[in-house]
Order: structure tokens, then C-alpha cells, then sequence
């Protein structure tokens, strides 16, 4: 596994560097994987590591790109909105010449179009919001500040919030409650991959048996 950059589209012209990691050996079936977003990402990274050298050991390449604003990206999440993380997909599948596309929980709400797709235990967007806003009034109130959920959403639509750490401009806040996922794109549900998901846990983690079973769906989908 090995560490790539990538052309990503500014908003109003040219690129800047982000990064993948990839399994790149230039075979034919070509996977690009949409990672989850926040908190999660973080938690589920591991876990797509695992999948990628799976699906490297099944003879597929795989990528797994930043969306800007997150990860190593430099660019500043409160800049980002759909539209940036939408061409940033799109552009991302077409520099590594992706074949399928597997995304991951919130991830699926940016898959690009026009390739054969799996959506892993998809999440909207307005459901992960709500999570982190419950986070944030949850530990104000252990620092012994009230806030409610109607302030801070209001506070949000017209400055930004920074929710669970992650700044979070007014654009991707608003898109992000209205953007709604693909009803077309064959879903992969927990239970077919067997135990709890990982973004469930207090840490990032691991586990070899879901990782199995997540590559062998998806090699045996490719390959079909």
C-alpha cells in the first residue's frame, strides 16, 4: 500500500494535491473506495485498509481518497459544500481509471455516477449531523453550558459549527441535511457482513472476519 496524490478540482479552476492510498498494480478491475465522513472515517480507516489488501490479494486494485478538507488534505473543510466533494469523487475515479466504486456510511452520498457501485451500510446526511449535534449539546452540558439543538442549527445555516471537531462551513452543513442517497445502488447491510459496525465503537478498530466477508462480497460482485 502506498500513498498517491491525485488532481483534485478547486472550486473555480485548477487542482490541488490530495492523497489516496492505493494498491495500484495496473490490473483491470479497478476499485475506488468512498470513504465515511468525520468521526467515522477516522474509525473506519483500518477497516478499509483491510478490505483494500484483501481485494489486492484478490487480484483488484484499490483506492482510497481524501475528501478535501479532511484527513491530510490541506484545504479547509469550512470551504467545502456537495459540489466540491462531489467533483472531488468524479475526479478522483477518473485519475485512477476506477472500474467500481464500494462507499462507505455517510461516503455514499458522494459516489460517483456512471460506474458499478456498492453502498456499505449507507447513513444520510441529515442522520449524521443529528448525531453530532446530540455530541456536542451532550458534552456542553458536562461542561455545564445549556445549548439546544434549534439554536445550533440555526447558528450553523448562518456561521458554521464546529461539531465533534470538524469545522463545518454553512454550505456543506445545509447540503448535508438535504442530500439524499442513491436508491439505485445495491446496498451492502451489516448483516452481511457480520457483527456490529465498526464506526459503533469508542476507537478506531479492526475486524479480520468483516473485512473477509466485505472483500469477498465485492470480489465475487466484480468478478460475476
Amino acid at each position: 500500500m502506498t500513498p498517491l496524490a491525485w488532481p483534485c478540482p478547486l472550486p473555480h479552476d485548477g487542482a490541488s494535491d490530495e492523497y489516496a492510498l492505493a494498491f495500484d498494480r495496473g490490473r483491470a478491475l479497478r476499485v475506488l473506495v468512498v470513504p465515511a465522513l468525520f468521526d467515522e472515517a477516522n474509525r473506519l480507516r483500518r477497516f478499509c485498509a483491510e478490505v483494500m489488501r484483501r481485494l489486492d490479494r484478490g487480484g483488484i486494485d484499490a483506492f482510497l481518497p481524501d475528501f478535501p478538507g479532511t484527513n491530510e488534505s490541506l484545504r479547509d473543510l469550512r470551504d467545502q459544500d456537495a459540489e466540491t466533494w462531489h467533483a472531488a469523487m468524479n475526479a478522483a475515479a477518473a485519475h485512477f481509471g476506477a472500474t467500481h466504486v464500494l462507499a462507505l456510511r455517510g461516503g455514499c452520498l458522494f459516489t460517483p455516477a456512471g460506474l458499478p457501485s456498492w453502498h456499505y451500510a449507507p447513513v444520510k446526511g441529515a442522520n449524521i449531523l443529528r448525531s453530532m449535534l446530540r455530541a456536542r449539546i451532550l458534552a456542553s452540558r458536562e461542561a455545564g453550558r445549556e445549548e439546544s439543538r434549534e439554536v445550533l442549527t440555526e447558528m450553523a445555516h448562518r456561521d458554521g459549527i464546529t461539531l465533534a471537531g470538524y469545522p463545518l462551513g454553512p454550505a456543506l452543513f445545509r447540503d448535508l441535511e438535504t442530500l439524499a442517497l442513491d436508491p439505485a445502488v445495491p446496498v451492502i447491510a451489516q448483516e452481511q457482513v457480520g457483527g456490529s459496525g465498526l464506526w459503533l465503537r469508542a476507537e478506531p478498530d479492526e475486524d479480520a472476519a468483516q473485512a473477509d466477508a466485505l472483500a469477498a462480497l465485492l470480489i465475487e460482485a466484480m468478478r460475476a
